[in-house]
């Protein structure tokens, strides 16, 4: 049972749904992010949901980045285990 089914979804509620992610130069994610978990660390590169481009440098396994994503870049991403959330 879910009691929080009929509760609006913000974008600070937590995440409902998620998936791998597979680091693509021409391909956007599924949905724009929640978040994006990293299951291994090192860089990644990512394009938000305005449009901009960034490489977010260092970033350590276990990492929950609170960040709206639409694709993650292979080109700039050496972290593994990307998990996005929506």
């Amino acid at each position: 049972m879910d009691k929080f089914a009929n509760f609006p979804t913000t974008p600070i509620s937590p995440a409902r749904g998620g998936a791998q992610v597979t680091p693509d130069d021409t391909s956007d994610l599924l949905q724009v992010t929640r978040a994006i978990y990293i299951g291994q660390g090192g860089d990644i590169s990512v394009t938000l949901a305005d449009g901009d481009s960034v490489v977010l440098e260092g970033v350590p396994a276990g990492s929950l980045l609170p960040i709206r994503a639409s694709a993650v870049q292979a080109t700039g991403t050496s972290a593994g285990a990307i998990v996005a959330l929506w």
